[in-house]
């Protein structure tokens, strides 16, 4: 019960946190900006309305937003939120979980294709050339975790005491570690310096571009999945940064969630004193945290009886 409870609050939050990375870069500007609640009035006001599709589209662009939401709810439900045991866990669903997100990936190109539109043509193929670079990166994220741990689901990573077992096995080259996640944070969510989640110029866009045909309901379930999946990321950083516990299990939630809240305001600062970068450095920018995971691999491997 108390699994599902903190996966519940953890759904309704991540609007919330969302809403945070503008509040700071508005803050950082020197402006008011926009109520904390603002994702919650947009996705109120987008479920309310209805849904216009193009006659070039077909029902995969129908269904694409719905797998989008639902991956992104499968990928939480197998993560230990604040070292308490997932909703689902095995050994190995860390790569299921991985696979998932890519599965939405896959129909979010696919409906940016459907609609037959040469920007959203533009914008997914960008998107699948720039994730070739981030899955390298996670899935040497992932030998690296198996290394040490020798498990393969996400409880045996973040659940419990496990945090800790990583911090002791792997010691520092783990904030390599931490550094190279929140480089795949940045890109896998759409964020500044990869792309730029609120501008308005097609040929600047990466994800934003690939749903500008989507509306109503459809654009709500795109945006919360959206949310989801920073959450997800978000999460992954928040046990590493904080793998501690404090003796209670409720002091340990609270103090996972007041981490998971500095990591959006780590990015919402991030955003704010960067500029995004041009298309050409994006790869060198995602190779980066590839050498980042591979060196802490090397470095485990040559120091590790």
């Amino acid at each position: 019960m108390n699994s599902l409870i903190l996966f519940v609050c953890a759904i309704i939050l991540a609007p919330l946190y969302t809403a945070t990375i503008q509040k700071v870069k508005a803050f950082v500007g020197g402006r008011q900006g926009a109520p904390l609640l603002i994702n919650y009035y947009t996705l109120i006001k987008l479920l309310r309305k209805g849904s216009v599709y193009s006659s070039s589209t077909t029902l995969l662009f129908k269904i694409s937003p719905v797998i989008t939401l639902a991956a992104a709810l499968s990928a939480l439900s197998f993560f230990p939120i604040g070292g308490a045991p997932p909703l689902f866990s095995f050994q190995g669903d860390v790569i299921l979980v991985f696979y998932i997100l890519g599965l939405s990936r896959f129909f979010t190109i696919l409906a940016g294709l459907d609609t037959a539109s040469p920007f959203q043509g533009m914008g997914t193929s960008r998107e699948a050339y720039f994730s070739i670079f981030a899955e390298l990166t996670l899935f040497m994220i992932l030998i690296l975790f198996y290394l040490v741990s020798g498990k393969l689901s996400l409880s045996g990573y973040f659940g419990k005491t496990q945090s800790i077992l990583l911090w002791q096995a792997m010691g520092p080259p783990l904030l390599l570690v931490i550094s190279s996640i929140y480089i795949l944070l940045l890109s896998e969510n759409a964020r500044v310096p990869v792309d730029d989640p609120t501008t308005h110029l097609e040929l600047t866009m990466i994800h934003e571009v690939m749903i500008l045909d989507h509306s109503g309901p459809d654009l709500a379930f795109i945006e919360l999945g959206a949310q989801l999946k920073l959450l997800f990321y978000a999460c992954l950083i928040a046990c590493l940064v904080f793998p501690f516990r404090l003796g209670r299990p409720w002091m340990d939630q609270i103090g996972f969630f007041i981490i998971l809240s500095l990591v959006y305001l780590v990015v919402g600062v991030t955003e704010s004193v960067m500029a995004r970068f041009k298309m050409p450095k994006v790869p060198k920018f995602l190779l980066t945290s590839f050498a980042l995971a591979f060196f802490a691999t090397i470095v485990i491997l040559e120091y590790t009886p």
